[in-house]
């Protein structure tokens, strides 16, 4: 057996995606996995440093990755007119966001860089997405003008008492025409061609296995995964993963693809990046 080292963050979405694969209720054709959670900007810098084999990573980490990692054609978390929001205590004109502090999950992350095109005046401070409620206390308690809300925290924000001021996805759609892609599945190059094209065949084919036991998904999700209260209900699961984990986590579409490539390049139109990447694709 291969072992491989496999990066995923604790949220509905990544778990889905990567359970069947670790605990073997799949073909894995000789390969095993050893899983490490951490939060998003955590992960993106794991796999900077070289401590992961595959990752989930954000999209926007990919150029500081690209020399040293592929892209898997699936595994992904698309949003199709919508994303992660900006959220703050009261409503404002979206354009007013250049003159505020803004609390950020990380500085690679897509949610980030998109904020960035938006209000590149902004500052900005980071607020990891773990502990859950951090973001929102920062928000809530004044520390910050405004708050990127990322994964589940999109749909529990008005529980918390605050208001969307933009919609990332939306805007991004308005933008380019496109799906927003906010995190990207990667392997490393050195692990040699067979063992890239085993290991994307074991991951689409774990994908494909949550799909098609998505109850029992979502009830392994409850179960297994520590989130508070307000997000480990099946009706909210029910709607996250039909967001993030659907078939257009199973195999991306051309124009999702399409997407991922712009993302990158509008990265390089504001020196987020210092030359252009090409997505690859395993």
């Amino acid at each position: 057996m291969l072992s491989l080292r496999l990066a995923y963050s604790p949220d509905a979405d990544d778990a889905f995606m990567f359970r069947a694969a670790i605990e073997g209720l799949i073909d894995t054709e000789g390969l095993r996995f050893q899983p490490v959670t951490a939060d998003t900007q955590n992960l993106n810098d794991m796999a900077d440093r070289g401590d992961v084999d595959i990752s989930a990573v954000s999209v926007a980490a990919y150029p500081f990755l690209a020399d040293r990692f592929l892209l898997f054609a699936h595994g992904g978390s698309v949003g199709r007119g919508y994303g992660p929001v900006i959220v703050a205590r009261e409503p404002f004109p979206a354009d007013e966001l250049r003159t505020k502090t803004i609390a950020t999950p990380g500085a690679r992350t897509t949610a980030h860089l998109i904020t960035r095109l938006i209000a590149p005046e902004a500052r900005f401070t980071v607020v990891p997405i773990t502990p859950y409620e951090a973001i929102f206390n920062a928000v809530g308690s004044g520390s910050v003008d405004a708050g990127i809300i990322i994964h589940e925290g999109r749909l529990t924000y008005q529980r918390h008492g605050l208001q969307r001021i933009v919609d990332l996805g939306e805007w991004w759609g308005r933008q380019t025409g496109l799906p927003l892609p906010l995190g990207a599945n990667v392997i490393r190059r050195s692990l040699g061609e067979e063992v890239v094209k085993r290991a994307s065949r074991v991951m689409q084919r774990s994908i494909r296995w949550a799909l098609d036991h998505r109850d029992e998904m979502i009830r392994f999700l409850i179960s297994h995964i520590h989130r508070p209260d307000e997000v480990a209900t099946p009706e909210l699961l029910d709607r996250y993963l039909a967001m993030y984990a659907n078939e257009e986590t199973h195999a991306y579409s051309e124009d999702s693809m399409r997407a991922i490539q712009t993302v990158l390049d509008r990265a390089l139109e504001i020196g987020a990046i210092e030359r252009r990447v090409i997505a690859e694709f395993a």
